[in-house]
């Protein structure tokens, strides 16, 4: 049989055991623990039950989401690394990817049709990119050199409290007279909750009984303040009425002097020379801006809430896909060995894979940094393994290689490739896909 009739994945090991037995002992898993919606469940809405139902399943969890926490953020952060419900056990062997039965993922085969078929169908949607190679080049080399992607993302929630204020126009207020004030952490905002694991969303909430009123510092309480025209470095309180300025348009004279010789009343100042300041017409006060001449603001307290999620990638590649960037990897579509979600995510533990096991824990030793305003709300923990074929092609002494990547099959190919009209210097009106 010749290379390009034998699979680019080998379908028995050196025990003869089948690849698809092998891959079939892997537990495919889905959300740990509960039904808990996630960002990848488009439109889908966070209830009350089911988030509580995510804070019974998951050792140690902040305390309830919906009623008032008396515990600060930090407290999360001292502790205990230690595993909880949303530990999850994976069974069976790592290897090349045959066929993952529980996630009905086909074993990549490919002939030599269809890699010259991929190869053409990329690039054609390179408008300066000819064919010839693509189509009649030799096939010299067919290598399995697939990768193993993790991810481990943390939804935090993040509050923070501003003072914010605004003139004072009378009315009763919600002081702390009324009612105790609530503390940043105590608000109950299950109304605003997002879908867990949305990349940003942010609210903003005014905080009950935080009300007050204070003399405006601007004013000192008058309503009023000095002119700066023409009460210029005065002190507040202190100002002088009547003050005139000079008349611009005669310039002090009080008339308008004439080519033919004449002169003429000055109708801006009426002949006075002299004319009321422009900004207080000479009332040497001006309402005051800050409080709009009431004299005093009102101060509340604000609370600005933000839900994030922090995300951390780790791609595990052979030497001969390490020329590929990791965001191809990441964006690629594989066989998902693992997905674990819970308040916090341990290691993933395949019974007899060391490499997989050694390669989640460095992905959870990598975890994000939590601001100490924050906490955590939920972690999701997954690895996956993505196809990724190298071909290499070759025409006397030339050649280049191209990658089909991800169970999507699509092709990456570098600017290697022989048949440029450009000579790379034109962008390839790459603008159309802007």
């Amino acid at each position: 049989m010749s290379i390009m009739e034998e699979p680019l994945l080998s379908a028995v090991n050196q025990n003869g055991q089948g690849e698809s037995e092998r891959w079939s002992s892997y537990e495919y898993v889905g959300r740990a623990g509960s039904v808990i919606p996630t960002a990848s469940l488009a439109g889908t809405e966070v209830s009350v039950d089911e988030i509580r139902t995510a804070a019974a399943a998951s050792t140690p969890y902040p305390p309830s989401l919906h009623s008032p926490l008396v515990s600060s953020p930090q407290s999360y952060h001292s502790q205990p690394h230690e595993p909880g419900p949303g530990f999850n056990y994976h069974g069976g062997y790592y290897g090349e990817v045959a066929r993952a039965t529980g996630g009905g993922v086909q074993r990549q085969v490919l002939d030599e049709v269809e890699i010259r078929k991929l190869l053409v169908d990329h690039v054609g949607h390179q408008w300066c990119w000819g064919s010839r190679p693509a189509r009649t080049w030799k096939i010299h080399a067919v290598e399995d050199c697939n990768v193993y992607v993790g991810t481990l993302e943390t939804f935090i929630e993040e509050r923070e409290m501003i003072t914010e204020t605004e003139p004072y126009s009378g009315g009763n207020i919600e002081g702390r007279d009324k009612k105790t004030e609530l503390g940043i952490w105590e608000l109950d905002l299950r109304s605003e909750f997002p879908v867990l694991f949305i990349p940003h969303k942010e609210s903003r909430t005014r905080v009950p009984h935080s009300e007050k009123i204070d003399k405006c510092p601007g004013c000192h309480g008058r309503g009023s303040v000095v002119c700066p025209t023409c009460n210029a470095d005065q002190d507040p309180g202190f100002y002088n009425e009547g003050q005139m300025s000079q008349c611009p348009a005669c310039y002090g004279r009080g008339l308008i002097a004439h080519k033919d010789g004449s002169d003429s009343i000055c109708q801006n100042c009426k002949g006075k020379g002299k004319i009321p300041c422009a900004t207080c017409e000479s009332r040497g006060l001006i309402k005051c801006q800050t409080c709009q001449g009431g004299g005093s603001l009102l101060s509340y307290k604000v609370a600005i809430v933000r839900w994030k999620t922090l995300s951390t990638r780790k791609v595990n590649a052979t030497s001969g896909a390490a020329s590929v960037p990791d965001d191809v990897f990441h964006q690629a579509k594989g066989v998902q060995l693992c997905n674990n979600q819970a308040h916090q995510c341990t290691p993933a533990y395949f019974a007899d894979s060391y490499f997989l096991n050694k390669f989640s824990s460095e992905v959870i030793a990598e975890r994000a940094d939590v601001p100490q305003t924050a906490r955590v709300i939920c972690e999701r923990h997954t690895i996956s393994v993505v196809p990724v074929t190298r071909v290499t092609m070759t025409h006397r002494n030339r050649s280049f290689s191209f990658y089909i990547i991800g169970c999507s099959r699509e092709v990456y190919l570098r600017d290697d490739y022989p048949s440029r009209f450009c000579w790379g210097l034109c962008p390839c009106l790459e603008w159309l896909n802007a």
